[in-house]
């Protein structure tokens, strides 16, 4: 038995890139109710092996590498932790749910595809194709290629929501969402034109680079959808980027009608700057999405 399959077995894969093993994905994962277990990649690391993602910080214990989490879809909690909820603010309540694997629609050393159940106590609220591929950029950056589709299985409307929908100004996090380790200083945070964790945070931008000293990521919307949604970015308390669909307003999930985000993710050794930055994120806004046959039912 090969390493991968044995990784396979343990409800882990690895994704490699050129080759070079770059991250983990832990699609069954062993984790409290509280923190609404969900599939995540886990560590993540630059082509020159420096780890950029944290699993289950002390600070935000729900925080699981690089996962799509949501607070609120129609009540459930798909994020972790307390729920805010209005006129009371944080509070814990019994309504986590779990994102459960069902079947790989194709896999292979550098990507994969799956296939998702959200579900509450057992019930099923969507169903999610979730599409994750590394692919190669130069010598020192390689990019994760994150798709996730999802689709609203029940008889009546669903709709995604957030503290911020909830009454908490600012909030607005749930998606997409990449949790980096702390350093010994806050990392810069950047859009082509605006600087500052204050500054982009809540911006609607194409592109937002997180650059620390040994390591940048450049995020990327890379569909019309994903590049309207804003980004929440966290430095200061501790580094954290998302993209963020209910921002202000709640999302609505009508019954059967999928809803798409693409986010690319530049992972690069060493601290780039804005114009390094602006011509990464204009290589992966060109990149076609990935293309492959689904595996035989």
């Amino acid at each position: 038995m090969t390493e991968r399959d044995t990784a396979h077995d343990a409800g882990a894969v690895r994704l490699l890139c050129g080759g070079r093993p770059v991250a983990r994905y832990e699609y069954r994962p062993d984790l409290p109710a509280r923190e609404s277990p969900r599939p995540h990649l886990h560590p993540v690391r630059t082509l020159g092996g420096t780890v950029v993602t944290e699993l289950r910080p002390a600070d935000h214990v729900h925080h699981l590498g690089v996962s799509v989490a949501v607070p609120d879809v129609s009540g459930t909690n798909f994020w972790g932790g307390r729920t805010f909820v209005r006129d009371r603010g944080p509070t814990e309540l019994d309504n986590h749910g779990v994102q459960r694997h069902l079947r790989w629609l194709w896999r292979d050393e550098d990507g994969l595809a799956e296939e998702l159940a959200w579900e509450r106590d057992g019930r099923r609220l969507l169903t999610e194709r979730r599409t994750i591929v590394a692919r190669e950029v130069d010598d020192t950056c390689w990019a994760l290629d994150l798709t996730t589709e999802l689709v609203n299985v029940r008889d009546e409307e669903l709709s995604i929501g957030s503290p911020a929908t909830n009454g908490r100004p600012g909030a607005g996090y749930g998606g997409f969402f990449w949790r980096p380790p702390i350093g010994p200083r806050p990392p810069a945070v950047f859009t082509a034109d605006a600087e500052g964790e204050e500054a982009v945070h809540g911006s609607v931008a194409p592109w937002l680079a997180m650059a620390a000293d040994a390591w940048t990521l450049v995020f990327v919307g890379a569909t019309e959808d994903t590049r309207r949604d804003p980004w929440f970015v966290r430095a200061a308390e501790y580094p954290g980027v998302g993209s963020a669909p209910a921002w202000e307003r709640r999302l609505p999930l009508p019954p059967g009608r999928p809803v798409v985000r693409r986010v690319v993710t530049a992972v690069a050794d060493g601290r780039l700057d804005r114009d390094a930055a602006a011509r990464v994120a204009d290589r992966l806004a060109r990149l076609a999405p990935p293309d492959r046959e689904e595996a035989p039912a």
